[in-house]
């Protein structure tokens, strides 16, 4: 059979390319699960902790001109 192609490719070929990248995928994701820093999930649970007073929003503001060139 004529093999080189995945238009002639016989159901055997297709099963083994399925198979070789469903455990690539696999082998990726367990990498990338083992890889992540566990520094951050231990502290996940901290609260936070804000210190001084809160700010209040002043009056709104227009903008009557801008030193923006404008293309047309």
């Amino acid at each position: 059979m004529d093999n080189s192609t995945m238009f002639a490719a016989d159901r055997t070929t297709h099963v083994k390319i399925v198979a070789i990248s469903l455990v690539a995928s696999i082998a990726v994701l367990l990498i990338g699960m083992t890889a992540r820093d566990t520094t951050t999930a231990v502290n996940a649970t901290a609260r936070i902790q804000v210190v001084g007073p809160a700010l209040k929003a002043g009056k709104p503001v227009a903008v009557s001109y801008s030193n923006a060139t404008m293309i047309r």
